[in-house]
């Protein structure tokens, strides 16, 4: 079987790695190149003419929609599948409408994307399954469910699982601390206004910039501190609860994450009070080189997330996922959420 030529183009390096990975599953699938933004994929989209382009929508200097209408006039035979975490139908409508093949939302890559490959490759179209219904010419499938908070985080992937109930287990990736503070700020923020209670586990140094942080937007963290409905812990102080020879005790941290959430929710004043938890917890673990302790620290908390109906989001530096053998680690990582963010 002859092989199929592959351009990969995704700013986020990660995410390109388990791309990678995963096209690796068929022999006769050969990636010729990787770049990170539009202007660039345009460039080699001309110079290599591939058989197979796989196009992030968010890129730097030209988004993916604008670079696939030139690379459609530069490289005409090359077939374009959408690979975004953009989940409105608009918007995928309006991707296909310039020529692609495809169109998968990141979430569903585990299941869709070689799927999509091949179908590329056979000349037809597919188009993750949830959006089929809202996209002109494409035959509605099973119906579409909500894919995304209308008010989320810039977007990254949201992974490819199923739950029995909904639950709001997120992480963000970070490559740099202020857009940690911001999307750390902007979930305590939302929370508070929305009269729930908060729990914060971090690091001194981001737990103070948080709380400039929030104070600057006009929240009253001081009053919240009295009242209960902010709560701020060392993340150092909270592992040694429940932490036993480098791994999380079961028991010790339902415990003790149990009794925070108790107490959390019993200050929270809103019509529907809930108890929203963000933190470091599982990634100091992480960068203690402990991945199976963090992968198993976020199976705890994604139950705490379940039983207590928590709002949860985890914090990660992008940083920490340089090597290649790391793609395995941080898809299992976004396994354990129930949305990824990345800036």
């Amino acid at each position: 079987m002859s092989l199929v030529r592959i351009l990969v183009v995704d700013d986020f390096e990660p995410w390109r790695r388990f791309v990678l990975s995963a096209l690796k599953k068929k022999s006769e699938l050969l990636v010729i190149c990787e770049v990170s933004d539009g202007l660039e994929a345009v460039r080699k989209a001309e110079e290599l003419q591939p058989d197979i382009i796989l196009l992030d929508i968010g890129l730097p200097r030209l988004n993916g929609i604008e670079a696939a209408r030139r690379i459609r006039k530069l490289a005409p035979k090359s077939k374009i599948v959408f690979l975004s975490q953009e989940s409105s139908a608009d918007v995928a409508q309006e991707a296909l409408s310039v020529g692609a093949l495809g169109y998968v939302i990141k979430a569903h890559a585990g299941s869709d994307l070689l799927a999509a490959v091949d179908a590329a490759i056979q000349g037809k179209q597919f188009v993750t399954e949830g959006l089929k219904g809202g996209i002109l010419g494409v035959p509605e499938g099973q119906p579409s469910e909500p894919l995304h908070r209308a008010d989320a985080l810039p977007r990254l992937a949201p992974p490819p699982r199923k739950t029995e109930r909904a639950r709001c287990h997120e992480v963000q990736f970070y490559a740099e601390d202020a857009y940690f503070l911001d999307g750390f700020a902007r979930f305590i923020g939302s929370a508070l206004k929305s009269g729930n209670a908060v729990i914060v586990v971090a690091t001194g140094s981001h737990r103070a910039c948080l709380l400039q942080k929030l104070q600057a937007r006009g929240l009253d963290i001081g009053a919240a501190i009295k009242q209960g409905t902010y709560t701020s812990l060392d993340v150092a102080d909270i592992l040694s609860t429940f932490m036993v020879n480098g791994w999380p005790d079961q028991a010790r941290f339902l415990e003790a994450a149990g009794s925070l959430i108790a107490t959390a929710a019993k200050a929270a004043t809103g019509t529907h009070p809930r108890v929203s938890a963000c933190g470091e917890c599982a990634p100091t673990l992480w960068a203690e080189g402990k991945e199976e302790a963090a992968i198993r620290l976020e199976q705890l908390w994604d139950q705490m997330a379940r039983t207590y109906d928590v709002d949860i989001l985890c914090g990660y530096p992008s940083t920490s996922f340089h090597r290649a053998q790391d793609s395995h680690i941080f898809q299992r990582i976004c396994d354990e959420h129930s949305a990824v963010y990345s800036g």
